[in-house]
Protein backbone atom coordinates (compact mmCIF):
# COMPACT_ATOMS: atom_id res chain seq x y z
CA UNK A 1 0.00 0.00 0.00
CA UNK A 2 0.89 3.83 -1.04
CA UNK A 3 -0.02 6.76 0.92
CA UNK A 4 0.24 9.86 -1.08
CA UNK A 5 -1.10 13.38 0.04
CA UNK A 6 -3.12 16.07 -1.48
CA UNK A 7 -4.37 19.54 -0.72
CA UNK A 8 -7.84 18.73 -2.15
CA UNK A 9 -9.25 14.96 -3.34
CA UNK A 10 -12.40 15.60 -5.42
CA UNK A 11 -13.81 12.14 -5.45
CA UNK A 12 -15.92 11.40 -8.90
CA UNK A 13 -14.97 12.67 -12.75
CA UNK A 14 -18.28 14.03 -14.04
CA UNK A 15 -19.91 17.39 -14.01
CA UNK A 16 -19.59 17.98 -10.21
CA UNK A 17 -15.79 16.33 -9.66
CA UNK A 18 -14.19 18.51 -13.33
CA UNK A 19 -16.05 21.48 -12.58
CA UNK A 20 -14.97 21.59 -8.96
CA UNK A 21 -11.62 20.57 -9.56
CA UNK A 22 -11.00 23.38 -12.83
CA UNK A 23 -12.64 26.29 -10.12
CA UNK A 24 -10.31 24.95 -7.25
CA UNK A 25 -7.09 25.15 -9.63
CA UNK A 26 -7.94 28.54 -11.19
CA UNK A 27 -8.49 29.76 -7.51
CA UNK A 28 -5.02 29.25 -6.95
CA UNK A 29 -5.11 25.71 -5.43
CA UNK A 30 -2.14 24.29 -6.16
CA UNK A 31 -2.61 20.26 -5.58
CA UNK A 32 -5.96 18.97 -6.44
CA UNK A 33 -6.38 15.62 -7.09
CA UNK A 34 -9.42 13.92 -9.24
CA UNK A 35 -10.62 9.93 -8.38
CA UNK A 36 -12.26 8.86 -11.33
CA UNK A 37 -12.19 4.59 -13.01
CA UNK A 38 -13.75 5.62 -15.94
CA UNK A 39 -11.86 6.46 -18.96
CA UNK A 40 -15.59 8.23 -21.12
CA UNK A 41 -16.64 11.42 -19.97
CA UNK A 42 -20.21 11.62 -20.47
CA UNK A 43 -22.68 14.86 -21.24
CA UNK A 44 -25.19 13.69 -19.11
CA UNK A 45 -27.97 16.20 -20.26
CA UNK A 46 -28.26 14.81 -23.99
CA UNK A 47 -29.11 11.48 -23.26
CA UNK A 48 -32.53 12.18 -23.12
CA UNK A 49 -32.06 13.92 -26.79
CA UNK A 50 -30.45 10.50 -27.96
CA UNK A 51 -33.59 9.08 -26.45
CA UNK A 52 -35.24 11.16 -28.46
CA UNK A 53 -33.78 10.73 -32.07
CA UNK A 54 -32.08 14.15 -31.66
CA UNK A 55 -28.50 13.27 -30.61
CA UNK A 56 -25.84 10.76 -30.74
CA UNK A 57 -23.63 8.94 -28.11
CA UNK A 58 -20.40 10.56 -30.16
CA UNK A 59 -22.13 13.92 -29.92
CA UNK A 60 -22.09 13.83 -25.76
CA UNK A 61 -18.88 11.66 -25.27
CA UNK A 62 -14.88 13.08 -24.67
CA UNK A 63 -11.98 10.82 -23.58
CA UNK A 64 -11.61 11.37 -19.82
CA UNK A 65 -7.75 12.76 -20.48
CA UNK A 66 -8.86 15.38 -22.53
CA UNK A 67 -11.41 16.97 -19.39
CA UNK A 68 -9.21 16.21 -16.54
CA UNK A 69 -7.99 19.97 -16.21
CA UNK A 70 -3.93 20.63 -16.53
CA UNK A 71 -2.40 20.60 -13.03
CA UNK A 72 -4.55 18.07 -11.41
CA UNK A 73 -3.34 14.76 -10.96
CA UNK A 74 -5.77 12.10 -11.61
CA UNK A 75 -6.49 8.54 -10.28
CA UNK A 76 -7.95 6.14 -12.78
CA UNK A 77 -9.31 4.28 -9.53
CA UNK A 78 -12.01 3.65 -7.81
CA UNK A 79 -13.03 4.93 -4.23
CA UNK A 80 -13.71 2.67 -1.78
CA UNK A 81 -13.82 4.35 1.57
CA UNK A 82 -13.22 7.97 2.49
CA UNK A 83 -12.05 8.02 6.23
CA UNK A 84 -12.97 11.22 7.76
CA UNK A 85 -10.81 10.00 11.17
CA UNK A 86 -7.85 9.32 9.39
CA UNK A 87 -8.37 11.81 6.46
CA UNK A 88 -7.78 9.66 3.71
CA UNK A 89 -9.50 8.31 0.57
CA UNK A 90 -8.98 4.12 -0.04
CA UNK A 91 -8.70 3.48 -3.17
CA UNK A 92 -9.83 -0.40 -4.87
CA UNK A 93 -6.22 -0.67 -5.76
CA UNK A 94 -5.23 -0.35 -2.10
CA UNK A 95 -3.64 2.56 -2.57
CA UNK A 96 -4.49 5.83 0.16
CA UNK A 97 -4.93 9.13 -0.63
CA UNK A 98 -4.23 11.89 2.28
CA UNK A 99 -6.42 15.16 2.20
CA UNK A 100 -6.59 18.46 3.73
CA UNK A 101 -10.11 18.82 1.94
CA UNK A 102 -12.49 16.15 -0.17
CA UNK A 103 -15.21 16.45 -2.09
CA UNK A 104 -17.30 13.80 -2.82
CA UNK A 105 -19.12 14.09 -6.14
CA UNK A 106 -18.96 10.20 -7.51
CA UNK A 107 -22.40 10.75 -8.86
CA UNK A 108 -25.94 8.04 -7.77
CA UNK A 109 -26.62 4.86 -10.11
CA UNK A 110 -29.57 3.24 -11.30
CA UNK A 111 -30.81 0.97 -8.50
CA UNK A 112 -32.79 -1.98 -10.31
CA UNK A 113 -33.12 -3.78 -6.88
CA UNK A 114 -35.73 -1.34 -6.19
CA UNK A 115 -38.00 -2.42 -9.17
CA UNK A 116 -37.82 -6.67 -9.30
CA UNK A 117 -37.53 -7.11 -12.77
CA UNK A 118 -36.57 -3.83 -14.28
CA UNK A 119 -32.57 -5.14 -15.20
CA UNK A 120 -34.41 -8.12 -16.92
CA UNK A 121 -36.65 -5.58 -18.94
CA UNK A 122 -34.75 -3.17 -20.11
CA UNK A 123 -32.35 -6.29 -21.74
CA UNK A 124 -35.45 -6.83 -24.33
CA UNK A 125 -36.60 -4.81 -27.44
CA UNK A 126 -39.41 -4.02 -25.37
CA UNK A 127 -38.38 -1.81 -22.38
CA UNK A 128 -35.44 0.88 -21.98
CA UNK A 129 -33.97 3.95 -20.68
CA UNK A 130 -32.37 7.19 -21.17
CA UNK A 131 -30.65 7.57 -17.85
CA UNK A 132 -27.49 4.66 -18.79
CA UNK A 133 -25.69 5.63 -21.79
CA UNK A 134 -25.94 1.98 -23.35
CA UNK A 135 -29.28 2.11 -23.41
CA UNK A 136 -30.75 5.51 -24.91
CA UNK A 137 -30.03 4.62 -28.32
CA UNK A 138 -32.34 1.94 -28.10
CA UNK A 139 -34.93 3.94 -26.33
CA UNK A 140 -35.59 6.25 -29.42
CA UNK A 141 -35.12 2.70 -31.35
CA UNK A 142 -38.05 1.25 -29.33
CA UNK A 143 -40.44 4.66 -29.53
CA UNK A 144 -39.86 5.53 -33.42
CA UNK A 145 -40.67 1.57 -34.52
CA UNK A 146 -44.01 1.80 -32.21
CA UNK A 147 -46.97 2.21 -34.35
CA UNK A 148 -50.22 0.62 -32.20
CA UNK A 149 -50.20 -0.95 -28.99
CA UNK A 150 -49.51 0.34 -25.62
CA UNK A 151 -46.47 3.16 -24.36
CA UNK A 152 -45.81 3.13 -20.73
CA UNK A 153 -43.04 6.16 -19.58
CA UNK A 154 -42.64 5.82 -15.72
CA UNK A 155 -41.10 8.43 -13.44
CA UNK A 156 -40.04 7.48 -9.91
CA UNK A 157 -39.72 10.00 -7.15
CA UNK A 158 -36.69 8.21 -6.10
CA UNK A 159 -33.45 10.24 -6.32
CA UNK A 160 -33.66 10.44 -10.34
CA UNK A 161 -31.46 12.75 -11.64
CA UNK A 162 -33.54 15.79 -13.26
CA UNK A 163 -36.29 13.09 -13.17
CA UNK A 164 -38.23 15.92 -15.15
CA UNK A 165 -36.40 15.51 -18.04
CA UNK A 166 -37.94 12.03 -18.44
CA UNK A 167 -40.50 13.46 -20.09
CA UNK A 168 -38.43 14.41 -23.31
CA UNK A 169 -38.64 11.07 -24.64
CA UNK A 170 -42.13 10.82 -23.73
CA UNK A 171 -43.44 14.09 -25.19
CA UNK A 172 -40.63 14.12 -28.75
CA UNK A 173 -42.40 10.43 -29.25
CA UNK A 174 -45.69 11.77 -28.62
CA UNK A 175 -45.34 14.78 -31.35
CA UNK A 176 -43.34 11.98 -33.87
CA UNK A 177 -46.58 10.04 -33.83
CA UNK A 178 -49.06 12.33 -34.11
CA UNK A 179 -46.48 13.40 -37.49
CA UNK A 180 -46.26 10.39 -38.77
CA UNK A 181 -50.26 9.62 -38.14
CA UNK A 182 -49.94 6.64 -35.41
CA UNK A 183 -50.99 8.50 -32.53
CA UNK A 184 -54.55 7.78 -32.53
CA UNK A 185 -53.36 3.76 -32.35
CA UNK A 186 -51.25 4.14 -29.28
CA UNK A 187 -52.37 4.25 -26.10
CA UNK A 188 -50.04 6.08 -23.93
CA UNK A 189 -49.75 6.25 -20.19
CA UNK A 190 -47.61 8.09 -17.68
CA UNK A 191 -47.10 7.17 -14.59
CA UNK A 192 -45.90 9.91 -11.85
CA UNK A 193 -44.55 8.34 -8.41
CA UNK A 194 -44.69 11.46 -6.71
CA UNK A 195 -47.60 14.86 -6.88
CA UNK A 196 -46.29 16.86 -9.80
CA UNK A 197 -44.16 16.99 -12.80
CA UNK A 198 -41.62 19.52 -11.92
CA UNK A 199 -41.88 21.65 -8.81
CA UNK A 200 -42.18 24.79 -10.31
CA UNK A 201 -46.15 25.85 -10.29
CA UNK A 202 -46.16 27.55 -13.62
CA UNK A 203 -43.81 24.61 -15.85
CA UNK A 204 -45.91 22.06 -13.82
CA UNK A 205 -48.76 23.65 -15.73
CA UNK A 206 -47.48 24.17 -18.93
CA UNK A 207 -46.46 20.25 -19.01
CA UNK A 208 -49.82 19.01 -17.77
CA UNK A 209 -51.23 21.26 -20.36
CA UNK A 210 -48.71 19.77 -23.27
CA UNK A 211 -49.27 15.76 -21.93
CA UNK A 212 -53.36 16.31 -22.01
CA UNK A 213 -52.72 17.47 -25.54
CA UNK A 214 -51.61 14.29 -26.54
CA UNK A 215 -54.03 12.54 -25.24
CA UNK A 216 -52.07 11.04 -22.52
CA UNK A 217 -52.87 9.34 -19.53
CA UNK A 218 -50.94 10.97 -16.16
CA UNK A 219 -51.55 8.96 -13.29
CA UNK A 220 -49.64 10.16 -9.99
CA UNK A 221 -48.69 8.97 -6.79
CA UNK A 222 -48.43 5.37 -8.78
CA UNK A 223 -45.48 3.30 -7.84
CA UNK A 224 -44.19 0.20 -9.99
CA UNK A 225 -43.56 -2.61 -7.75
CA UNK A 226 -42.14 -5.29 -9.88
CA UNK A 227 -41.84 -5.63 -13.91
CA UNK A 228 -42.68 -9.16 -15.34
CA UNK A 229 -40.35 -8.90 -18.83
CA UNK A 230 -42.00 -12.10 -20.59
CA UNK A 231 -45.30 -10.79 -19.90
CA UNK A 232 -44.70 -7.41 -20.51
CA UNK A 233 -46.71 -6.48 -17.60
CA UNK A 234 -46.20 -4.07 -14.11
CA UNK A 235 -47.25 -4.65 -10.76
CA UNK A 236 -48.34 -1.33 -9.56
CA UNK A 237 -49.19 0.59 -6.11
CA UNK A 238 -51.84 3.87 -6.93
CA UNK A 239 -53.96 5.67 -4.41
CA UNK A 240 -56.86 3.33 -5.02
CA UNK A 241 -54.72 0.06 -4.24
CA UNK A 242 -52.77 -2.22 -6.27
CA UNK A 243 -53.39 -2.98 -10.20
CA UNK A 244 -51.27 -4.02 -13.07
CA UNK A 245 -50.86 -2.62 -16.51
CA UNK A 246 -49.27 -4.32 -19.89
CA UNK A 247 -46.85 -2.49 -22.29
CA UNK A 248 -45.68 -2.98 -25.67
CA UNK A 249 -43.15 -0.27 -25.52
CA UNK A 250 -42.33 1.02 -21.62
CA UNK A 251 -39.56 3.62 -20.86
CA UNK A 252 -38.36 4.18 -17.39
CA UNK A 253 -36.84 6.83 -15.47
CA UNK A 254 -35.62 4.24 -12.28
CA UNK A 255 -34.78 4.61 -8.95
CA UNK A 256 -31.16 5.70 -7.95
CA UNK A 257 -29.13 4.84 -5.31
CA UNK A 258 -25.60 6.09 -3.88
CA UNK A 259 -22.96 3.75 -4.27
CA UNK A 260 -22.26 1.38 -1.42
CA UNK A 261 -18.85 2.96 -0.70
CA UNK A 262 -20.49 6.62 0.76
CA UNK A 263 -22.59 5.16 3.27
CA UNK A 264 -20.64 5.56 5.68
CA UNK A 265 -21.04 9.15 5.19
CA UNK A 266 -24.97 8.90 5.58
CA UNK A 267 -26.67 9.18 8.55
CA UNK A 268 -30.08 7.81 9.94
CA UNK A 269 -32.94 9.44 7.21
CA UNK A 270 -30.07 10.00 4.23
CA UNK A 271 -31.12 6.76 2.19
CA UNK A 272 -27.44 6.08 2.37
CA UNK A 273 -26.62 9.51 0.73
CA UNK A 274 -23.84 12.14 1.65
CA UNK A 275 -25.39 14.07 4.87
CA UNK A 276 -24.19 17.34 3.93
CA UNK A 277 -25.28 20.93 5.11
CA UNK A 278 -27.84 21.70 2.40
CA UNK A 279 -26.74 25.41 2.80
CA UNK A 280 -22.89 25.03 3.24
CA UNK A 281 -22.49 21.64 1.22
CA UNK A 282 -20.23 20.38 4.66
CA UNK A 283 -20.40 17.40 6.01
CA UNK A 284 -23.00 18.29 9.01
CA UNK A 285 -20.89 15.88 11.31
CA UNK A 286 -17.33 16.21 9.70
CA UNK A 287 -15.12 19.28 8.62
CA UNK A 288 -13.61 19.68 5.99
CA UNK A 289 -15.12 16.58 3.82
CA UNK A 290 -18.32 18.00 1.16
CA UNK A 291 -20.59 16.91 -0.75
CA UNK A 292 -21.96 17.91 -4.02
CA UNK A 293 -24.20 16.57 -6.98
CA UNK A 294 -26.40 13.61 -7.21
CA UNK A 295 -25.04 12.40 -4.36
CA UNK A 296 -25.35 14.95 -2.01
CA UNK A 297 -28.77 15.76 0.85
CA UNK A 298 -29.20 18.56 -0.61
CA UNK A 299 -32.90 19.08 -0.28
CA UNK A 300 -33.70 19.95 -4.03
CA UNK A 301 -34.02 18.51 -7.90
CA UNK A 302 -30.01 16.91 -8.62
CA UNK A 303 -29.57 18.22 -11.51
CA UNK A 304 -26.72 19.07 -13.68
CA UNK A 305 -27.64 23.01 -13.52
CA UNK A 306 -27.58 22.62 -9.94
CA UNK A 307 -23.98 22.29 -10.71
CA UNK A 308 -23.64 25.87 -11.15
CA UNK A 309 -24.55 27.07 -8.06
CA UNK A 310 -22.93 24.27 -6.01
CA UNK A 311 -19.55 24.36 -7.58
CA UNK A 312 -18.72 27.62 -6.45
CA UNK A 313 -20.52 27.18 -3.02
CA UNK A 314 -17.97 24.54 -2.67
CA UNK A 315 -15.01 26.10 -4.09
CA UNK A 316 -15.32 29.35 -1.83
CA UNK A 317 -16.27 27.46 1.44
CA UNK A 318 -12.99 25.45 1.25
CA UNK A 319 -11.09 28.35 1.25
CA UNK A 320 -13.39 29.96 3.76
CA UNK A 321 -13.53 26.90 6.09
CA UNK A 322 -9.76 26.89 6.00
CA UNK A 323 -9.35 31.29 6.77
CA UNK A 324 -12.24 31.35 8.95
CA UNK A 325 -14.22 34.21 6.34
CA UNK A 326 -18.28 33.91 6.30
CA UNK A 327 -19.06 30.81 4.20
CA UNK A 328 -21.43 31.08 1.39
CA UNK A 329 -25.08 28.96 1.36
CA UNK A 330 -26.33 27.55 -1.39
CA UNK A 331 -30.27 28.07 -1.77
CA UNK A 332 -31.19 24.94 -3.60
CA UNK A 333 -31.68 26.50 -7.61
CA UNK A 334 -31.96 23.74 -9.37
CA UNK A 335 -33.10 23.93 -13.07
CA UNK A 336 -35.54 21.12 -15.68
CA UNK A 337 -35.32 21.91 -19.52
CA UNK A 338 -38.08 19.60 -20.89
CA UNK A 339 -39.19 19.65 -24.47
CA UNK A 340 -42.95 20.12 -25.21
CA UNK A 341 -42.26 18.78 -28.65
CA UNK A 342 -39.87 18.10 -31.34
CA UNK A 343 -39.65 21.87 -31.83
CA UNK A 344 -40.54 23.54 -28.18
CA UNK A 345 -38.89 23.28 -24.71
CA UNK A 346 -39.13 25.25 -21.97
CA UNK A 347 -37.02 26.21 -18.99
CA UNK A 348 -37.61 25.68 -15.04
CA UNK A 349 -35.66 27.27 -12.77
CA UNK A 350 -36.71 27.64 -9.25
CA UNK A 351 -35.05 26.72 -5.67
CA UNK A 352 -35.53 24.17 -2.74
CA UNK A 353 -38.93 25.47 -1.77
CA UNK A 354 -40.29 25.47 -6.07
CA UNK A 355 -40.19 29.43 -5.72
CA UNK A 356 -39.10 30.28 -9.51
CA UNK A 357 -35.36 31.72 -9.98
CA UNK A 358 -34.96 32.63 -13.58
CA UNK A 359 -31.59 33.35 -14.85
CA UNK A 360 -32.96 35.99 -16.44
CA UNK A 361 -36.21 37.90 -15.96
CA UNK A 362 -37.12 38.29 -20.00
CA UNK A 363 -38.59 36.53 -21.51
CA UNK A 364 -40.49 33.71 -20.03
CA UNK A 365 -38.41 30.94 -20.55
CA UNK A 366 -41.42 28.78 -18.94
CA UNK A 367 -42.99 29.69 -22.09
CA UNK A 368 -42.17 26.68 -24.62
CA UNK A 369 -39.93 28.47 -27.70
CA UNK A 370 -38.42 26.62 -30.39
CA UNK A 371 -35.12 29.14 -29.39
CA UNK A 372 -34.71 27.97 -26.10
CA UNK A 373 -34.79 24.04 -27.51
CA UNK A 374 -31.89 25.11 -29.91
CA UNK A 375 -30.35 26.12 -27.08
CA UNK A 376 -30.51 23.39 -25.01
CA UNK A 377 -29.64 21.46 -27.80
CA UNK A 378 -26.99 23.07 -29.57
CA UNK A 379 -25.52 25.64 -27.58
CA UNK A 380 -25.34 24.55 -23.98
CA UNK A 381 -22.85 21.18 -24.95
CA UNK A 382 -20.52 24.08 -25.98
CA UNK A 383 -20.41 25.69 -23.16
CA UNK A 384 -20.20 22.66 -20.90
CA UNK A 385 -16.94 21.44 -22.50
CA UNK A 386 -15.35 24.92 -22.91
CA UNK A 387 -16.53 26.83 -19.86
CA UNK A 388 -18.19 24.80 -17.24
CA UNK A 389 -15.72 22.14 -17.24
CA UNK A 390 -12.86 24.24 -17.07
CA UNK A 391 -14.08 26.15 -14.45
CA UNK A 392 -15.35 29.55 -15.81
CA UNK A 393 -19.17 29.20 -15.34
CA UNK A 394 -20.61 30.81 -12.22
Amino acid sequence: MTQRNHDVVVVGGGNAGISLAARLLRSGCRDVALVEPKAVHHYRPLLSYVASGMATLEDLRRPQADVVPDGCRWYADEAVEVDPTRRVVRLAGGDELGYGDVAVCPGSEVDWDAIPGSAEAVGTPHASTSYLPEHAPATWDMLAALTSGRAVFVVSDRHVPCAPVALKPLLTAADHWRRTGVLDAIDVDLLVEGDVLVRHEGADRVLRDAVASYGIRTRFGTTVESVDAAARSLALRTPDGAATASYDALYLAPPHRAPAWVRGLATPGSDGFVAVDPGTLEHVEHARVWGLGDVATVGTLPSGGALRKQVPVVAHNIAARRTGRPMRRYDGYSVAPVTTSRRRLLLAEFDRDGRPEPTIPFPDLVRPRLATLLFDRYLEPPVYWHRLLRGKVS
